[in-house]
């Protein structure tokens, strides 16, 4: 199911929608995607899922500005957050970065727990927690072009190497980064962050998964996350790629059915309504 919701500062964001029970769990997409990469996450019955399409991305509105913005993002996802209650956030690639400017803004408030999938948690240069791979180095700056004719080609090569999955499967991320606007997938870049602080004072349950063969994010801002966060717990996917949801989607959902699950018991446990 399809809905849409407006923030704070008029923005429409679009969330896809899936399950009817159960705990919330927000998953955040990455760079030049949509919350519809998420259809595995949003058919499982285990709890309530929510997936939107951040600014300027999929089914949601091309503002002008705000794509520099941490506090911009920040209330983006508190709008979600607002809708569905406390829940689990789940981001991925980028999806992890806008998860950081949440917690900058306004702490762990309405968290239940937190996933970084492939995830970046800073950005720019020197960044431990932004590394990148050698796919991503390579798709710059042509995948940010005006002119298709330099950004396709840049764009099929960068989807060809996230990871082992099928031929549908990269056409249809290629097209949906193609809906992106120029201006939108470029701005994304031009930020410099330091999450460290932020990171730190992280007080939920963490799960950091990353695959050991991921070109477009390096394991190592994984791992520097995971050392950051008080508590988290790294898992690593070997010979998987940049999106594990994808390319092993039973044990990912394993995964992440078991810590939204334990995530849930805990806010019991502690006299807090689900």
């Amino acid at each position: 199911m399809l809905t849409s919701l407006l923030t704070a500062e008029g923005v429409r964001l679009a969330v896809r929608q899936g399950g009817t029970e159960g705990p919330a769990v927000v998953l955040v997409h990455g760079w030049a995607q949509s919350g519809e990469v998420w259809s595995h996450q949003l058919a499982d019955p285990s709890f309530r899922a929510y997936a939107p399409d951040l600014r300027g991305h999929g089914a949601s509105d091309v503002p002008a500005d705000g794509y520099g913005d941490s506090a911009a993002w920040a209330a983006d996802l508190r709008a979600v957050l607002d809708h569905t209650g406390p829940a689990v956030l789940v981001g991925w690639s980028y999806g992890g970065l806008v998860i950081a400017d949440y917690l900058r803004a306004h702490g762990t408030a309405g968290v239940r727990g937190l996933v970084l999938v492939g995830a970046v948690t800073e950005i720019g240069r020197g960044r431990p927690g932004g590394a990148t791979g050698p796919a991503m180095r390579a798709a710059l700056p042509a995948a940010l072009a005006e002119d298709p004719s330099v950004a396709v080609p840049a764009l099929a090569e960068f989807y060809e190497r996230q990871g082992r999955f099928d031929g549908p499967t990269r056409q249809w991320m290629l097209g949906t980064a193609l809906r992106v606007p120029a201006r939108v997938r470029g701005a994304l870049f031009r930020r410099d962050v330091d999450s460290a602080e932020v990171l730190r004072a992280v007080d939920k349950p963490t799960l950091v998964v990353h695959g050991t063969a991921d070109e477009v994010v390096d394991p190592a801002a994984g791992e520097y996350a995971a050392a950051t966060i008080p508590g988290a717990e790294l898992r690593h996917y070997e010979n998987t790629g940049h999106a594990p949801f994808l390319e092993q989607p039973e044990r990912f959902a394993a995964d992440l059915t078991a810590f939204v699950a334990r995530t849930a018991r805990g806010a019991e446990n502690a006299g807090v309504a689900p």
